[in-house]
């Protein structure tokens, strides 16, 4: 495992962190068993770095990451979690206003089973609030002792700059993976300039690039992929015959598998300190992993640039969209 420090917030991390969203019930359901031993065999293996957030199950993934790691020294992981998001009726809604985010952390404090977070991220900037008034709770926070730094998830460059100006930005943690590049035009170029760590997630493209798809994959009711048009149709199997020529290059001239072909691509750029990578099985964890100890070479990326000329752009689900 290689390790990185995650920008101005002088954080030495894993570059590889382990991600808790598939654990939330988005994806349908989870098995527990499975879930704590792909963590504990994550830790075993030398991750460092786990993330998790409040939204993934409102406690249920923060509450399953705590169990697995509670035979650790807490001084030997650094633990993520995310606010600023709460369920209202059957789905969820933005909330980063002050009262919301003091609540989501002393709730990811009691769910996580610690009395510090070393990282707390805004999960998606929330339009209602001026982001001074998150900041500012943020920073009271920190003055208590209850989170150690403080990141920015799925923010752009103005927003960025307006919640800098009141409260210094740390991380960011925005979506990254081959069908997806936009943060390459200019948030990339923003955290680099600025010393922003960047922990990037979904390098596997919610499981397009795992290799498991197919064109008559039926997702589970409660996996958000069931009900995405990018999942299904003409687009989709655009996307999966790229899949196949990605997977060609991968396993029959550079001898590794797909899943970490793409994970090592994205850490190929050198404005990304950390790709988060989640499984519910702990058998996928060693395959995982070793993307870290991959280097890509230039003809490579020229060849993988070459696939990806005919694709489809892929995005996530918003929280609106959960």
């Amino acid at each position: 495992m290689r390790y990185t420090i995650l920008g101005k917030s002088e954080l030495k991390v894993s570059r590889i962190a382990f991600g808790t969203w598939q654990l939330g019930g988005d994806w349908g359901p989870t098995d527990t068993v499975a879930a704590m031993e792909a963590i504990r065999r994550a830790a075993d293996k030398g991750v460092t770095f786990f993330d998790t957030a409040q939204a993934y199950g409102f406690g249920q993934s923060e509450q399953l990451l705590a169990a697995a790691l509670c035979q650790l020294p807490r001084d030997e992981v650094v633990i993520a979690t995310k606010g600023g998001l709460r369920p209202v009726g059957n789905g969820i809604v933005r909330d980063a206003s002050a009262a919301s985010i003091r609540q989501g952390v002393e709730a990811s404090l009691n769910a996580l089973g610690t009395d510090h977070v070393d990282l707390y991220q805004v999960h998606w900037p929330d339009p209602a609030t001026p982001f001074e008034e998150t900041a500012e709770q943020l920073g009271k926070l920190v003055a208590d002792g209850k989170i150690l730094h403080v990141g920015l998830s799925n923010f752009d460059v103005d927003q960025m700059e307006a919640f800098g100006a009141t409260l210094p930005v740390e991380t960011l943690q925005p979506p990254y993976h081959l069908f997806r590049r936009e943060i390459e035009a200019d948030v990339l170029p923003y955290t680099a300039a600025n010393d922003i760590g960047v922990l990037v997630y979904g390098p596997l493209a919610h499981g397009l690039l795992s290799g498991y798809l197919a064109a008559n994959t039926e997702f589970d009711p409660d996996d958000w992929r069931s009900k995405s048009p990018v999942f299904h149709g003409d687009a989709f199997e655009r996307n999966l015959r790229a899949v196949d020529r990605l997977r060609q290059l991968a396993e029959g001239e550079l001898a590794i598998t797909l899943a970490q072909l793409a994970v090592a691509w994205t850490l190929h750029n050198s404005a990304v300190d950390v790709a988060i990578v989640g499984t519910r099985d702990p058998a996928h964890v060693d395959e995982a992993l070793a993307a870290a100890d991959l280097d890509l070479d230039d003809k490579v990326m020229e060849r993988i640039n070459l696939i990806m000329s005919d694709a489809v752009p892929v995005g996530g689900p918003s929280p609106e969209g959960m």
